[in-house]
């Protein structure tokens, strides 16, 4: 039998190789934006279209949630789905490697779809575990339960964090010396590695709670029993809602930059390597100093930064820091990377408060669905975002419009904060799971 010690930290090395290469998933994704626009000659709006559409696979979490759940391969339920996810990814990326350079839109869309659905297989048994490690009470402290979640909640967020620091820094460095298909090789091979690493561990030695294995239908009822408790339901709708309300133009700065600025790809790539550095900051700063926070002054103040920044993206486009003598790459660099990521940085609190919510067996279901209802969210974001750049007619050579975009971007990201008292504090939601 395998100590609750030794199975803690081979639960961690687990968890962050699967968090580490997730997040290095930037790396070659940097270098399908530059395949799409460079190599298939699509517009900005296309370009968004198609990034948006590849998440869709993400939005059917709460489906591998309720089935990571409840059906066992071999008697284990996580560690084979994130074999599984694995598998799946490198097989799209090693496909996308070695096909030929003229290949369709359509046919790069569906290997999209499969690497960003066994990425979603792969994060729902990920996140399922994080949730019941979470759950287990390491002594009889007072915040025992939320320091074990929000330890474990930070580790994992800063393996994500390195992964994406390395993955930004790489990308930068192989997208000027080397082809998107070689990229799509190197990071096919990697998830490769995972896959036959994954496989050899035995879910047993991790030190998960047991849980009695029920039905998908059991499972089902459960997962809606959860979602109508108000404290999880409202605290859901809110969060994916202050996502989804604000109109995405990633497309459209990207081209903005590469196009129209001429930033260069060393240049886009130290500025999310320095993205994915603040948020490794971020997970260490939440973990020493803001888990006590109350999760909805913390994430009010960070949907209140967001706007911020994209206010003075405004400024930006309007050539404002360019009179000051502050080099256009400097900014991208700097701020354009940090507000990239800062969309990221409420998922961190959200997720602590919400794994103390969820019920005992049905955590990667409630996960499951959480991660869904973000993923939706990016994507509605994404078209709003090109109803947007049509609105404002902004086209790969016109950016006449777009500090009037980036404007109507920032009001909409304020929006949300008025209906922050969705958000439970933690106060309240402690009282509640000791009743």
């Amino acid at each position: 039998m395998v100590s609750s010690k030794g199975g803690g930290e081979l639960t961690k090395k687990v968890l962050g190789l699967g968090y580490w290469v997730q997040g290095l998933r930037c790396f070659p994704w940097l270098a399908v934006s530059f395949f799409l626009k460079d190599g298939l000659n699509v517009d900005p709006s296309t370009l968004q279209l198609l990034q948006n559409s590849a998440n869709l696979p993400m939005v059917g979490k709460p489906l591998y949630g309720l089935v990571s759940d409840s059906v066992y391969i071999s008697g284990q339920h996580r560690v084979p789905y994130i074999a599984i996810g694995a598998f799946l990814q490198a097989l799209s990326w090693l496909a996308v490697a070695i096909s030929p350079s003229n290949i369709s839109i359509f046919t790069i869309s569906i290997y999209l779809l499969l690497s960003n659905l066994g990425a979603s297989i792969g994060e729902v048994a990920n996140d399922a575990i994080v949730a019941e490690m979470g759950k287990q009470p390491p002594s009889s402290s007072k915040n025992s339960q939320s320091s074990s979640s929000g330890n474990l909640q930070s580790f994992v967020w800063i393996a994500s964090s390195l992964g994406g620091v390395l993955g930004n820094l790489l990308g930068g460095i192989f997208i000027g010396r080397f082809s998107p298909q070689t990229m799509f090789l190197f990071y096919g091979l990697l998830l490769s590695l995972q896959f036959f690493i994954t496989i050899l561990v035995r879910e047993s030695s991790l030190g998960l709670p047991k849980s009695p294995s029920v039905g998908i239908r059991k499972q089902l009822s459960e997962l809606s029993a959860a979602l109508r408790k108000p404290e999880i339901a409202y605290s859901i709708s809110w969060f994916a809602a202050s996502y989804a309300i604000i109109p995405a133009l990633t497309g459209t700065m990207f081209f903005y930059q590469t196009q129209y600025l001429k930033i260069g790809s060393s240049v886009l790539g130290i500025s999310k390597v320095f993205g994915q550095a603040t948020m490794l900051l971020w997970g260490i700063v939440y973990n020493q100093y803001l888990k006590s926070v109350p999760p909805r002054k913390l994430i009010s103040t960070i949907q209140a930064m967001m706007a911020v920044l994209m206010v003075s993206d405004f400024l930006f486009a309007r050539g404002f820091y360019r009179q000051m003598g502050v080099p256009d790459s400097l900014y991208v660099v700097i701020f354009s990377g940090f507000l990239e990521v800062l969309f990221f940085f409420k998922i961190l609190p959200f997720s602590v408060l919400i794994a103390q919510l969820c019920p005992p067996g049905c955590e990667g279901s409630i996960m499951a669905f959480l991660m869904s209802a973000v993923a939706l969210a990016f994507i509605v974001s994404g078209y709003l975002g090109v109803a947007l750049a049509s609105y404002i007619k902004v086209t790969g050579s016109d950016f006449s419009g777009l500090p009037l975009g980036l404007l109507i971007q920032a009001a909409c990201t304020l929006l949300p904060i008025f209906w922050s008292s969705c958000i439970p504090e933690y106060v309240k939601t402690k009282s509640k799971r000791k009743d």
